[in-house]
């Protein structure tokens, strides 16, 4: 059977050089879409550089990348193996490899273990807490395909998992919860709800043809409204998180890029959807601009 990438691929070309039994397995993983891991990464240098550590412990950095990447396509795989009777319905998922038949579902769980066993190795380089607070996300990665389902809002729960990288790099700094990681967590998730509402835009007619929910559909015509109120939440708690550990209104101007990035992506954002595939993957560059705030602040002395 030929191997098709979805039409979102951004390494069509490398994975066409990949004989088609791997091709297959990198596409389950989303191995042909790296933006997924960047916003996964993210927010755990969020919390390895308002914490202070990012610089002193740039290997521990290095290991939640590979972490990322992992992580991220295991999440793809199971969401694969949950959704695939879903995505066979909708035309930008139908070309996935367990939908098509490229892959069986006993060989998608088999990859899954894989992945599963490198994000192990990279867990045993945290120290305990950091490695409780990761476990503790299992319980929600695990929910997290069945959200579309039951409620409108599955991007609140995409933002609970994909945040959750924040308060990991941040215990595996301090050791500690506490009120700092507390905002930074809650800022990143309102981000995580906004990109991923643009990103629901694409498929909104599938959608509601198959009975998949999504906040772009239950925000109607009032979609770049809620993706700024969102974006509005994000940059609040990012700045209470800053806030918390240093009380000066120039340390909040670390801030500024960001929140530009995030501005002009609502303003050059069309509300037919055409272009939400390429805002939703400009927020690599606004995760960037956001880690580089942290970094600033973070590497000021706070601790």
């Amino acid at each position: 059977m030929a191997i098709q990438t979805v039409p979102d691929s951004e390494y069509s070309g490398f994975m066409g050089l990949l004989p088609p039994r791997l091709r297959a397995f990198a596409l389950l993983a989303r191995f042909d879409r790296p933006i997924g891991w960047w916003l996964l990464y993210w927010p755990c240098v969020y919390g390895l550089a308002l914490s202070g550590g990012l610089i002193a412990q740039w290997d521990l950095a290095l290991w939640m990348l590979l972490g990322a990447i992992a992580m991220r396509g295991a999440g793809c795989v199971y969401n694969d193996i949950v959704d695939r009777d879903l995505d066979a319905q909708v035309a930008r998922t139908a070309l996935r490899p367990l939908p098509s038949g490229a892959v069986s579902v006993k060989a998608a769980w088999a990859w899954l273990l894989t992945l599963c066993l490198v994000g192990l190795a990279v867990l045993m380089q945290l120290r305990w807490e950091a490695q409780l607070v990761s476990l503790a996300s299992l319980g929600l990665v695990a929910a997290y395909p069945f959200m579309k389902r039951i409620t409108w809002w599955p991007q609140l729960w995409l933002g609970l998992v994909f945040s959750w990288g924040a308060p990991v790099g941040w215990v595996a700094i301090t050791g500690q919860i506490d009120a700092t990681m507390l905002w930074l967590y809650a800022g990143t998730i309102f981000w995580v709800i906004g990109y991923d509402t643009i990103y629901a835009m694409q498929d909104r007619e599938d959608d509601a043809l198959v009975g998949i929910k999504s906040s772009a559909l239950r925000l109607g015509g009032y979609i770049r409204s809620g993706v700024a109120v969102f974006y509005a939440l994000a940059i609040a708690g990012w700045g209470m998180a800053i806030w918390s550990i240093r009380p000066e209104k120039q340390a909040l101007v670390a801030l500024v890029p960001v929140a530009i990035h995030l501005m002009l992506q609502l303003f050059s954002l069309k509300r037919d959807g055409s272009n939400a595939l390429g805002h939703f993957r400009s927020n690599r560059m606004a995760g960037l601009l956001a880690a580089l705030a942290f970094l600033v602040v973070g590497a000021a002395g706070t601790f």
